[in-house]
């Protein structure tokens, strides 16, 4: 009898408890997600980028700038190196001693110092280097103030009013002290296309 009456109480608490966790879990926690949601519509929804009422991509996401065959297209601000493929995100797991690694880099420092019109030792580390998903849409302000005089070429702009561009673009550290200042190359790239029409 003793023993029924423990295994009836266990059963008692575990219905007990599975129901409170339904509760929380099931209908409480979603319910409030989707409060949560509704109050932030933009970033829930992916953090769109619309141009002319299309939507082009995500802010969350970089993309490439470059034609068809790869190469950099000068009259736009050029994303850090990386597949901006979201099923395919990944680092190359290539540490600080693979010659690869440094072939890649030394590489990407000659085309950008070329591109820039600048020496080699000027091109700022993300401008060679992807970030460690591949994914991120976001340069150093060095990067972008470095492309300033390209893309005012370009584009036939004066040089002071794209910089002023990426003056507007550069975004402070999160909660005022974790990170680095960042641009976002596509909201960039959307405002100067804006300021060119």
């Amino acid at each position: 009898m003793t023993a029924f009456r423990s295994a009836t109480r266990q059963l008692a608490v575990a219905a007990r408890a599975l129901a409170l966790f339904t509760l929380v879990l099931g209908i409480l926690y979603p319910l409030l997600a989707t409060a949560a949601a509704s109050a932030f519509p933009r970033q829930a929804g992916g953090s769109p980028a619309i141009i002319d009422g299309t939507v082009t991509g995500s802010t969350l996401i970089g993309q490439s700038f470059t034609d068809s065959s790869g190469a950099a297209v000068p009259d736009w601000f050029q994303s850090r190196p990386g597949s901006y493929d979201g099923a395919a995100s990944g680092g190359s797991n290539l540490g600080p001693s693979s010659t690869e690694l440094a072939e890649t880099v030394a590489e990407r420092r000659r085309e950008v110092a070329a591109l820039e019109s600048v020496p080699a030792d000027q091109v700022p580390a993300d401008a060679v280097t992807a970030s460690a998903s591949g994914l991120d849409p976001h340069i150093s302000p060095d990067y972008a103030y470095l492309q300033v005089p390209r893309v005012a070429r370009a584009r036939e702009l004066p040089e002071d009013a794209v910089r002023a561009l990426v003056d507007a673009a550069v975004a402070g550290r999160t909660a005022g002290f974790l990170g680095e200042p960042t641009v976002n190359v596509l909201e960039l790239n959307m405002a100067l296309q804006e300021l060119d029409t």
